[in-house]
């Protein structure tokens, strides 16, 4: 009843088009959802994804979970969980994507989900890794373990969209160390983030955790810009 009072007071709103939620929707409403650009990329372990990586670093099975378009509803998700501090999308989008993939046998033996990391600096300013609830939404899904303290980022950059990937790469992985690295040696880690375009960020991640012994590395996103 409490909940129902609340809702009353304020109602509960579809993150892409503001609509007001029906009891039985969350997040988004029912036409939105159906809107959505899904990918199912990971039914096909050759896609797009997989091939940013193409010949940069090797990368075991890679999915996004929809299309990125600008001024569409998936980026309306994306700012309203990292600009606007709305968690709950970063949760809804790890459970959807990690009960997809817990039927997918080529993630059954992922051991490890590790986000992409943001320094502290930032972490502190925003309150929260935009892609940690969705990485633990994930790894609850496929039985993983989800670790926040084996990548970490060691120095602030300015932001990297507007760089070409072979003058930002290098710099890009000076800012990554490693910790606890016995807790990935061995193991079949999936590097989560919410967005991939040139992949360079998940490039630099993904070589500094093969200098673990014995990793295999797999990627998943929320999203994939066309």
């Amino acid at each position: 009843m409490f909940h129902d009072f609340i809702n009353l007071l304020y109602p509960a709103a579809c993150h892409i088009c503001e609509a007001e939620l029906l009891k039985n929707e969350h997040i988004i409403c029912t036409s939105c959802l159906h809107d959505l650009p899904v990918t199912s990329y990971h039914l096909h372990n050759e896609n797009p994804v997989k091939k940013v990586f193409y010949g940069r670093v090797k990368i075991k099975n890679a999915t996004a979970l929809m299309h990125f378009r600008k001024k569409a509803g998936v980026q309306h998700l994306i700012h309203d969980l990292k600009y606007r501090g709305h968690r709950e999308i970063g949760s809804y989008l790890g459970k959807w994507l990690g009960e997809e993939l817990s039927s997918i046998e080529e993630y059954q033996d992922v051991d490890i989900v590790i986000p992409v990391p943001i320094h502290k600096i930032k972490l502190k300013q925003r309150g929260f890794n935009q892609v940690e609830d969705f990485g633990k939404e994930i790894a609850r899904a496929i039985n993983a373990s989800y670790h926040d303290d084996i990548l970490l980022k060691i120095s602030s950059t300015q932001s990297q969209t507007l760089k070409d990937r072979l003058s930002r790469w290098g710099k890009l992985e000076e800012t990554l160390d490693l910790q606890n690295t016995e807790k990935a040696a061995n193991k079949h880690i999936l590097i989560v983030d919410d967005l991939v375009t040139t992949g360079a960020t998940l490039e630099a991640c993904a070589h500094k955790l093969l200098e673990i012994p014995g990793v295999q590395l797999s990627v998943a996103t929320m999203a994939i810009t066309d």
